[in-house]
């Protein structure tokens, strides 16, 4: 699933391509597409039209588009294989084509929602005061956001009461952190992903966030991290991170700090990577 760098390219893009033009046309080619918008895709296109969207905003993993009707957001997400995407309007129709959008101008292009696994979508959805989506209401700020407490975060994050990288992973903490990103901001403050929360220092969890803010930054400055042809910009481009990876998908490979290999575990119906030199298990876990 896109992380927060990748989701954040795709901001940029809507931002750019999208932001300021109104919907002449919507229309949903499949109804997954928009199982979250409950009145239904008809409702969903009905009440697009004529509409006009607002600046692209984003928290964590979500990202959204504010309507000039007030109160009122598109909410997407990518799940695992979505995409947003400005095309020409005379582009083909790519084969997982969702949602096709089009706008009451001349520049040519249009918003394509594509989704090979269907477990992404768009929807509308109610704002809270503070201008998110209610459903997203819970999700904490995310490490680049200007707002977010650094002084409150090592608190909150001891309190947990949980591994380190659970406490990474959960977004009504820290959001926008997933699996990627955890292991390879754990590798690069030697943690060992069971690390107990509880027994983390203030400093410690400072360097893990700056670490984490570091990771992220980096790959924002390349596009985010494609491993295939699913995670892509709304212009068709592929991220690169993927090639500066110092932890996650390296099993086996030499650790680029002390040569040992790296290793992977499971966990949680998904992988850990880590260095067992670098890293080592903590002496008690939870």
């Amino acid at each position: 699933m896109p992380e927060l760098p990748e989701v954040e390219v795709v901001r940029r893009g809507l931002e750019r391509w999208v932001s300021g033009r109104t919907v002449d046309e919507a229309v949903v080619l499949h109804p997954r597409a928009v199982r979250r918008h409950l009145a239904g895709g008809e409702d969903f296109a009905a009440r697009l039209r004529g509409r006009t969207f607002g600046p692209a905003r984003r928290r964590g993993k979500y990202l959204w588009l504010p309507l000039d009707d007030p109160g009122f957001s598109v909410l997407g997400h990518l799940g695992m294989s979505g995409q947003l995407l400005v095309q020409p309007e005379d582009t083909p129709d790519e084969k997982h084509l969702r949602i096709r959008l089009r706008f009451a101008d001349d520049l040519g292009t249009e918003l394509r929602f594509v989704d090979q696994r269907t477990f992404g979508g768009l929807s509308l959805h109610d704002n809270t005061p503070d201008g998110l989506p209610d459903v997203i209401a819970h999700i904490a700020r995310d490490p680049l956001d200007p707002a977010f407490d650094d002084d409150a975060f090592p608190v909150a994050l001891r309190a947990k009461r949980t591994t380190v990288k659970r406490a990474l992973l959960d977004q009504s903490l820290i959001s926008g952190v997933g699996n990627i990103y955890a292991d390879e901001a754990l590798w690069r403050s030697k943690l060992h992903y069971e690390r107990p929360t509880a027994g983390l220092t203030r400093p410690r969890v400072a360097e893990l966030l700056g670490h984490v803010r570091g990771v992220m930054n980096e790959a924002l400055d390349v596009g985010g991290t494609s491993f295939d042809s699913l995670y892509v910009n709304v212009n068709g481009e592929s991220g690169y991170f993927d090639r500066s990876l110092d932890a996650y998908g390296r099993e086996d490979e030499p650790c680029r700090r002390c040569g040992t290999p790296i290793r992977r575990r499971p966990w949680m119906n998904r992988s850990s990577y880590f260095c067992p030199h670098c890293q080592r298990p903590p002496r008690t876990t939870l």
